[in-house]
This record gives C-alpha cells, structure tokens and sequence, in this order.
C-alpha cells in the first residue's frame, strides 16, 4: 500500500488550497480514508475522513472550511481548504483510518507541507 500526497505549498492567508492523495496497492472506494496533519511542536491531529459508503466526516473545529471528497475513477482523495489561516499550517497526511480520531491511524503518507504566510 502506498499514499502519495501532493498540492501543499505557499498560501496567503485567507486563500484556498486542494491536497490530493493517489493510492496504490488499495481501493479508496473500499476504506475509510482520512486527512490527518501535524503542526510544528504539535501531535499528529485527525482531521476528516470518508468512508466506503461516501459519508464524510470533520474535527468540529474543521468544519465549514475543509472539504473532503474522492474521485474513485482516479483512486484519489481529496482535502479542499479554503479560507486558510495561520493556525492551518502543518504537514497534511493522507490516511487509512478505523476512526475519527489521531489514535485511530493505521497508516499514512509521507504527507505535504502546507504553508500560511503573508
């Protein structure tokens, strides 16, 4: 199993970012997916998820201004930011995850830095 992640970088704040992730090796369709990230200084933090069904799930602090979805034609899942703050900043792991929280990761990518700066 492999997770790539990609789409990080640069962004002012206020802006919007979308973060992909190409699986190999699995089904995107058949596992629960999920976004986690990893603040400087921080713990790795659960950030949204979807499941085989299609249901999306969010951290209440996230909802409103991340949107989760997945392309299975492509494999891919995807994680949208918009309105991105300084506080977003972190590196963003895609994930295979059995639930809606940090200890609940069972495997992740090598992840992409998102950056928020004027």
């Amino acid at each position: 199993v492999q997770l790539v992640e990609s789409g990080g970088g640069l962004v002012q704040p206020g802006g919007s970012l979308r973060l992909s992730c190409a699986a190999y090796d699995l089904a995107v369709s058949r596992v629960a997916m999920s976004w986690a990230r990893q603040a400087p200084g921080k713990g790795l933090e659960w950030v949204s998820g979807i499941w085989s069904a299609g249901s999306t799930y969010y951290k209440d602090s996230m909802k409103g201004r991340f949107t989760i979805s997945s392309d299975n034609t492509k494999n891919t899942v995807y994680l949208r930011i918009n309105n991105l703050t300084p506080e977003a900043a972190a590196v963003y792991y895609c994930a295979i995850a059995s639930g809606r929280h940090s200890g609940a990761i069972d495997y992740w990518g090598k992840g992409t830095l998102v950056t928020v700066s004027s």
